[in-house]
């Protein structure tokens, strides 16, 4: 059987796994006085996540996640909130509603 030419040969393909993407994280509730990022991405650590106010009173943070689906939840002021952004709603281990997000291959 013939060997393909060396440029005729398809490029590797990366595992689902080895894919990071970054993305960002935006809470619109400007009368918070703190909002963390919780989720499957920092073992739904309250303080492993600080989100930062922007100029216009939003906070953000961007996260370098992998492929595949994740979920979170905003803490704002210590109370979790679902992002009204989010891709979807999935239940956790609690049956309680969390933001989904899938993050592209």
């Amino acid at each position: 059987m013939p060997v393909p030419h060396p440029r005729l040969r398809p490029p590797p393909r990366l595992s689902p796994a080895k894919t990071i993407k970054p993305v960002n994280f935006i809470c619109a509730v400007t009368s918070a006085r703190r909002v963390t990022l919780i989720g499957d991405f920092n073992d739904w650590h309250p303080q492993a996540t600080p989100m930062k106010r922007q100029a216009d009173g939003c906070w953000h943070v961007q996260l370098q996640l992998s492929a595949g689906h994740h979920h979170y939840q905003f803490l704002v002021d210590g109370k979790p909130m679902l992002d009204p952004r989010a891709q979807g709603v999935a239940r956790n281990e609690e049956d309680e509603k969390v933001s989904m997000l899938c993050v592209g291959h």
